[in-house]
């Protein structure tokens, strides 16, 4: 399993205004398909702009590109992918110890 938000915004061509616009209902259809598979965890539309925000889960990057690039209006948006971890897969605690550690007195400063 892979989380990602993926901000998707209006982008159409110049002259493919109308093609956009007349494809967006299947567009709705296509998320609101993968909403109920379960591929999309959430999914908001932008208020103020145009697109939306989703959190897909995914097996793999293909399956994301497919999901993404399936959807009839995809030709007329870009997409700004985040890769996400779940907050209780990372422990910042650890992290935070071995920050702390002092340097030591080679040119890496202690770590390797």
């Amino acid at each position: 399993m892979a989380l990602f938000a993926v901000l998707a915004t209006q982008a159409p061509a110049a002259g493919e205004g109308e093609e956009f616009r007349r494809r967006l209902p299947e567009g709705f259809a296509y998320t609101k398909n993968l909403v109920d598979k379960g591929v999309i965890r959430h999914s908001w539309v932008r208020v103020g702009a145009g697109g939306g925000l989703n959190i897909y889960d995914v097996d793999s990057h293909e399956e994301l590109l497919a999901a993404l690039y399936g959807n009839p209006v995809s030709p007329h948006l870009s997409f700004e992918v985040i890769p996400l971890a779940e907050a209780g897969s990372f422990d910042p605690a650890a992290y935070l110890l071995k920050w702390a550690e002092p340097f030591g007195d080679d040119s890496t400063g202690g770590r390797a």
